[in-house]
């Protein structure tokens, strides 16, 4: 924890308790407690929000690249289509000059 061995630790337990007293000690100790509650709270609020965001970003990418693939795609059957049409009308045309 922060680097302290287990008699860094005890030293400054010691020192607080001389230094705070035995009745105020606990109630400092609950405080640091909720402080570190809350600073814990607020970091894992902070880092789902960045995550979600960094999620909706990306999807949104996705779906851009979904909707400008289709569009192409859609162009390139009409393309295939109308070449597939003209040959099939200069058959036709083809067979009433035989006639």
């Amino acid at each position: 924890m922060f680097g302290l061995g287990a008699g860094e630790i005890l030293v400054v337990g010691v020192i607080a308790l001389i230094f705070i007293g035995p009745k105020k000690l606990p109630e400092l100790a609950r405080g640091l407690g909720r402080g570190i509650k809350e600073f814990q709270k607020a970091k894992n609020e902070l880092l789902d929000e960045v995550n979600n965001e960094e999620f909706a970003e990306e999807q949104r990418k996705i779906e851009a690249e979904v909707k400008s693939n289709h569009a192409t795609s859609v162009v390139a059957n009409d393309k295939v289509k109308a070449e597939v049409k003209k040959p099939e009308a200069n058959d036709s045309e083809s067979k009433k000059t035989d006639s």
